[in-house]
């Protein structure tokens, strides 16, 4: 590739190379790694890719096909990365949540217990461990749910083991995986009647902001860079 030549980044994009980043965008979605909101967007922002360098942001954050989360090269702390060592330890705020005709949530920065038991009959509740804390390095989460739902939200670098079951109902298990060095080792069990309990691994919403934010000024700066090109590709004709 000599000077004159544009770096593989400006280079046009095919219709296959669109095809391939959509299938992968395809198997993050059957592997609970993104949800239909983010896939759907991500989608759109990969057919209207024209170069290289358009689509490479769009997989970033995700692995290849059935890899492993352990196989995912984390950003150091502060970039995106997670400082587990900071957040395992201390006293726990909460190891239990009950809904009966009603509904619970924990998220934010609170504290797990080692043992978190959650039950929820024509109700439901939310579990979010992205941004909590864990009071010890292996930690359970039981489920039970009778005609209702429960939903275990957890962070791409967690360990993750899934071990409950459904009858008459559904118990996810797809984001059962290995996590990050260091990471807490998390074991969702318990049992679905008539209901469902649900396991995702999501982004932290301020992550996912980050990276929203940086897509949107790679888009910026070329778009500037088109801008200052057409000028210059005038002033040769002229």
């Amino acid at each position: 590739m000599t000077d004159e030549q544009p770096h593989l980044p400006d280079l046009r994009a095919a219709d296959a190379d669109r095809e391939r980043v959509a299938e992968r965008l395809r198997d993050a979605v059957a592997e609970g790694r993104l949800d239909m909101e983010e896939f759907e967007e991500r989608l759109e922002a990969t057919y209207k890719a024209r170069t290289y360098g358009e689509l490479e942001p769009i997989t970033r954050d995700l692995p290849e096909a059935g890899a492993r989360i352990s196989m995912v090269k984390s950003s150091p702390a502060g970039e995106g990365g997670i400082d587990w060592h900071s957040r395992i330890g201390g006293e726990a705020t909460s190891t239990g949540a009950f809904a009966f005709w009603s509904g619970f949530n924990r998220k934010g920065g609170w504290t797990v217990g080692s043992r978190f038991t959650a039950f929820a009959m024509w109700g439901g509740g939310e579990i979010d461990l992205r941004e909590a804390r864990f009071a010890d390095r292996d930690v359970e989460i039981r489920c039970f749910t009778i005609m209702g739902g429960l939903q275990v939200t957890v962070p791409p670098e967690l360990n993750v083991q899934v071990k409950g079951f459904g009858i008459m109902g559904g118990f996810d298990d797809r984001a059962t995986g290995e996590g990050t060095p260091g990471s807490p080792r998390v074991v969702v069990k318990g049992f679905a009647l008539m209901g469902g309990v649900g396991v995702d691994r999501k982004l932290p919403r301020a992550e996912r902001l980050r990276i929203k934010e940086e897509r949107r000024r790679e888009k910026l700066e070329r778009r500037e860079e088109r801008h200052q090109l057409h000028p210059r590709k005038r002033e040769e004709r002229d």
